[in-house]
């Protein structure tokens, strides 16, 4: 059985134990909350469409998170003004998980969400760890972490620090950069905010340097993950 709810101006289509990223709502971990703002009702080719709303249809669900998505930069330039500006926001979210959904004008149970999947992993972990306590296995189990450190740091050793492996810096505008004194990646890597405004200035690059993300490709390819593919720049 689904449903189609509305929160926060945005419709979502939820089912019994989905986890749903909406905006943020009043509650803590735990908490259960309902959703009266129910657009549809369907289980498999039964389908019941409100107008607007199905009447006596509910959603319930318990509250797992209240959490913030990632930072999104947003930066203002008026040519030949001197205007720059530059903001970020971090939306406020609640992550729920949906635990009932009823129709006919039924009340909720106030049942929390069970994660049974998880719970077994959980209870199987001490057991596995149980049978190996007498022997001397946990010894050898304990030296495999050092093996997976050693060949996680081989790669670092290959790394090329080369700005060319920048997507879009060619032989040309390496040398106006290397003329800037911007020779490695380490150093794009490091720079600031001011630092990206006068390099744009500089080469007239008109926000290129935020559009492609230099920044955040130098410290990739100094982790060692490679350039990245045209699609992304």
């Amino acid at each position: 059985m689904f449903a189609v709810i509305k929160t926060g101006g945005k419709q979502y289509k939820v089912a019994a134990n989905d986890l749903v990223r909406v905006e943020k709502l009043a509650g803590e971990a735990g908490d259960v909350i309902t959703f009266e703002n129910v657009l549809m009702v369907g289980a498999d080719a039964d389908v019941t469409l409100g107008a607007p709303l199905v009447d006596g249809a509910l959603v319930a669900g318990e509250v797992v998170e209240q959490f913030r998505d990632k930072k999104v930069i947003v930066f203002k330039k008026k040519r030949r003004q001197g205007y720059r500006r530059k903001n970020g926001h971090r939306q406020e979210l609640t992550l729920v998980r949906i635990t009932e959904i009823l129709t006919g004008g039924a009340k909720p149970s106030g049942k929390k969400a069970a994660a049974p999947k998880k719970a077994a992993k959980a209870e199987a972990k001490p057991a596995a760890e149980a049978k190996p306590a007498a022997d001397a296995k946990p010894a050898k189990a304990e030296a495999k972490p050092a093996k997976a450190e050693k060949t996680e740091a081989a790669p670092a050793a290959d790394i090329k620090d080369d700005i060319k492996l920048i997507g879009g810096v060619g032989p040309a505008l390496e040398k106006k950069l290397n003329a800037m004194g911007i020779t490695s990646l380490k150093q794009i890597a490091e720079w600031t905010a001011d630092d990206i405004v006068k390099v744009d200035e500089e080469l007239s690059f008109k926000g290129r340097i935020e559009r492609d993300d230099w920044i955040g490709q130098a410290k990739d390819l100094l982790a060692g993950k490679g350039p990245r593919a045209k699609a992304d720049q």
